[in-house]
């Protein structure tokens, strides 16, 4: 495949991808006819110098591939790549139990596709219901506040991730990814989240893919119990031996441990049972809403609103005081602010978008990053302080999950208001009018409102002083990290268990999640040839 890279166009290209498959063929000095195809692979916005233009890397296949790699130098725009193959060895010694998954979010989902697509039929444990009915328990929540603490936006059948953007952007560079992403597409994912410069799903067609995917595992000989939740750890000679569950107990020798960032009752076993759990950076703050016609302008100015352009995303950051930084993370574009707590008395905010993006508001998180540093490296003391902020957030609020918001210029003055005017909260629950900086430690405020004044400097929309801030974001990621092996992926202290995931520490998102759990699926099947039967 050969890959042809900054073919620049205008916004008034009439059939711009027809275009830039055209300007690819010339550069290569291709005919047509000698193309099996010619496709994107790439778009992005160039939104620089107020004039935004089209940016496509084209991918050409000719008839005769063993051609490509001489037009590698036609231009310094153009490179040859090899599709990656995907091969995943397998130990000699047969597992006597068949190995188990615990959680069915990004990272276990994908754990348990790779070893039941290799014959290892795994037995998959999560602690919430399936989608349809973690679906409704979600609407009951956001309808009349009866929260159910295994079956919210943290827990049940696709994790955290099932109700967001569906966002796929990762930085991590993995060849991985491309074997996620294909199983997205296998299972009725949108085909442009191959070629998107940021790709999403939605929250809505996410849900179908999930279930899809889950349905793959299960038809390979794979099991997936719901509701059942992990409780105890049996050890014998040093090494897994077995599980204990809600159920009742599980023989297995080799666990993937997937839980997410939100299963604290599972962090404070995992300590009793002398596992290592460290301290690992995350970040509080909360939602921002903007108009998304407003974040458009400041983005492409006179070319706000033109048809051939995505919907408008940002992401910001700022270094302040104290070594910590100020950035805006899960920004979703013509979404919604949701309610995302997963224990009795506490407000936790997150946010999401459908497939199409379209609704009035965009939101994102703007957090404050902390550390080990702040809690004397103790993790129960970093799991505690995100409690207790979500507990005030609740007092705030008023109760009944109500959160507590704030206009940014309120803020910034500190004066406790909600001045909506064209900004009109989306959190489901109802909002109330609140000091948000009063519920934070003061530096933390100091620093996001120092963060916030960078970003008014960098993107128009940030100065409007009737944005709306909705608290508290505190689930970023995970404030705790369960060591493992570098080579093994193992459990420093247990042989047999993989953490893995974001609630392990290892990811952040969706894509790096499914990447650890397939890496971590492999790094089993490497050790282990599949259970007999």
């Amino acid at each position: 495949m050969l890959l042809v890279r900054n073919i620049r166009l205008p916004l008034t290209c009439p059939a711009p991808e027809a275009e830039a498959a055209a300007q690819a063929l010339r550069i290569l000095r291709v005919p047509p006819e000698r193309a099996a195809r010619c496709g994107v692979a790439k778009l992005s916005v160039d939104a620089r110098h107020g004039k935004p233009v089209l940016v496509y890397t084209i991918a050409v296949t000719l008839r005769d591939e063993g051609e490509e790699p001489a037009l590698a130098g036609a231009s310094p725009c153009v490179c040859f790549k090899q599709p990656p193959q995907f091969r995943f060895p397998r130990g000699q010694a047969p597992l006597a139990h068949r190995p188990v998954v615990v959680g069915l979010g990004p990272a276990g989902l994908f754990a348990a596709l790779l070893l039941a697509r290799s014959g290892y039929r795994p037995l998959v444990l999560e602690r919430g219901p399936d989608l349809d009915r973690r679906v409704q328990a979600v609407q009951r929540f956001e309808a009349a506040g009866e929260l159910d603490e295994n079956a919210n936006i943290q827990f049940g059948e696709g994790g955290a991730g099932t109700f967001s953007d569906g966002k796929l952007t990762t930085r991590i560079g993995d060849p991985l990814c491309a074997f996620v992403t294909g199983a997205f597409l296998d299972h009725g994912a949108p085909e442009d989240i191959a070629w998107r410069q940021r790709p999403h799903i939605g929250t809505d067609l996410l849900r179908g893919v999930i279930r899809a995917i889950r349905g793959e595992i299960e038809s390979l000989g794979g099991e997936v119990r719901f509701q059942t939740a992990l409780t105890g750890l049996h050890v014998q000679g040093g090494a897994l031996a077995g599980i204990e569950t809600t159920a009742g107990p599980v023989a297995c020798e080799q666990l993937i441990l997937a839980v997410g960032h939100s299963a604290r009752d599972t962090f404070a076993m995992l300590s009793s049972c002398g596992l290592p759990l460290e301290c690992k950076p995350f970040s509080v703050g909360f939602r921002a809403e903007h108009l998304q016609t407003e974040i458009e302008t400041s983005l492409y100015h006179a070319a706000a609103g033109h048809p051939a352009l995505p919907r408008g995303e940002y992401q910001l950051s700022q270094q302040v005081g104290g070594g910590r930084c100020v950035y805006t993370f899960c920004m979703c574009p013509g979404g919604t602010v949701c309610a995302a707590a997963s224990e009795a008395g506490g407000v936790v905010t997150n946010g999401m978008s459908l497939h199409a993006r379209d609704g009035q508001n965009a939101n994102a998180a703007v957090v404050v990053s902390v550390d080990g540093r702040d809690f004397g490296g103790d993790p129960a003391r970093a799991v505690a302080f995100q409690r207790r902020l979500e507990q005030a957030a609740f007092r705030a609020g008023g109760g009944g999950y109500r959160a507590p918001a704030e206009t940014v210029g309120s803020f910034l003055e500190g004066r406790g208001k909600l001045d909506t005017l064209r900004v009109q909260p989306t959190y489901p629950r109802g909002v109330t009018p609140c000091d948000l900086g009063g519920l934070l430690p003061g530096e933390l405020s100091a620093a996001l409102r120092q963060g916030l004044t960078a970003f008014g400097r960098k993107l128009a929309a940030y100065r409007a002083p009737d944005a709306v801030l909705t608290g508290l974001e505190t689930r970023t990621s995970s404030p705790v990290r369960l060591p493992r092996n570098a080579e093994t992926l193992q459990c420093t202290a247990l042989p047999g268990l993989y953490p893995c995931g974001e609630g392990a520490g290892y990811a952040g998102g969706i894509m790096t999640a499914a990447v650890d759990g397939v890496r971590c699926a492999a790094a089993l099947m490497a050790k282990n040839a599949p259970p007999p039967g």
